[in-house]
């Protein structure tokens, strides 16, 4: 739902610029995209998610020494909103092509619930436990971007490539923790608009792990006995992101 709302808003702005530009409007900044290569800075906000597996049926060592089958399942229920904000350096490879390199960091915040459907209430209902994983991330995308021919005062286009992530958060005693470093697949679109004084590009982008992020020792290293069996419900963690960011170039 969340991507849906952000897909909207940025069509909806896509097409009133495009209906604006319609006609013989005085090019703002004619020459800009004819540098070979420039800077700039970047600012937006993004909403995470996280995609994980669950093992299923667990064995738990009791204190009296038995062991006894638990159920539990793990789950962000929600996509969690950040903010980011970062530089750029893009290079000019063509007519219709350029290289963008944008160190950025991520600043967020994941709910995640468990669900122990084994030990349940009076109700019935399964016993939760939460954790609020605070997230920071120092990410250097690299993207390659594919303009259409500009059209008065904007060029919209089309990007891809490949984010390498490097995790600054994670606690010693969370539930789950995870690696260190990521790397995300990206694509998105976005669209040049071209002031008088500067470049203005709004950006929508989806990225997706590539790498199973979660810390599979760190259970292991839990010294509350009670937290195990809920770190260990969970085999794999793929990081998802949806990124809409304002580049000032």
């Amino acid at each position: 739902m969340m991507a849906n709302r952000l897909f909207h808003i940025f069509i909806l702005l896509a097409l009133t610029l495009r209906t604006s530009a319609q006609g013989n409007a005085v090019q703002n900044r004619p020459y800009t995209d004819l540098r070979p290569f420039h800077f700039g800075v970047v600012v937006g906000t993004h909403f995470q998610d996280i995609e994980f597996n669950n093992i299923g049926p667990q064995m738990v060592m009791n204190t009296d020494g038995t062991q006894t089958e638990k159920i539990i399942t793990c789950d962000q229920d929600r996509w969690d909103m950040g903010f980011n904000v970062g530089v750029l350096g893009e290079l000019r490879l063509g007519t219709y092509f350029a290289f963008r390199v944008a160190p950025t960091m991520y600043f967020g915040n994941r709910h995640l619930t468990f669900y122990n459907l084994t030990d349940k209430l009076e109700d019935g209902t399964p016993i939760t436990q939460t954790q609020d994983m605070k997230t920071v991330y120092i990410a250097t995308p690299l993207n390659l971007l594919f303009c259409a021919p500009r059209l008065d005062n904007v060029r919209p286009y089309i990007m891809g490539g490949i984010n390498p992530m490097i995790n600054l958060s994670g606690g010693d005693n969370d539930y789950i923790k995870l690696k260190r470093y990521d790397v995300f697949l990206e694509i998105g679109l976005g669209c040049d608009i071209y002031l008088p004084f500067f470049k203005l590009r709004p950006e929508l982008k989806f990225c997706y792990s590539l790498l199973n992020s979660l810390d599979a020792k760190h259970a292991d290293q839990l010294r509350d006995e009670n937290k195990v069996m809920y770190a260990k419900s969970v085999n794999e963690a793929r990081s998802k992101m949806i990124v809409l960011s304002f580049y000032f170039e």
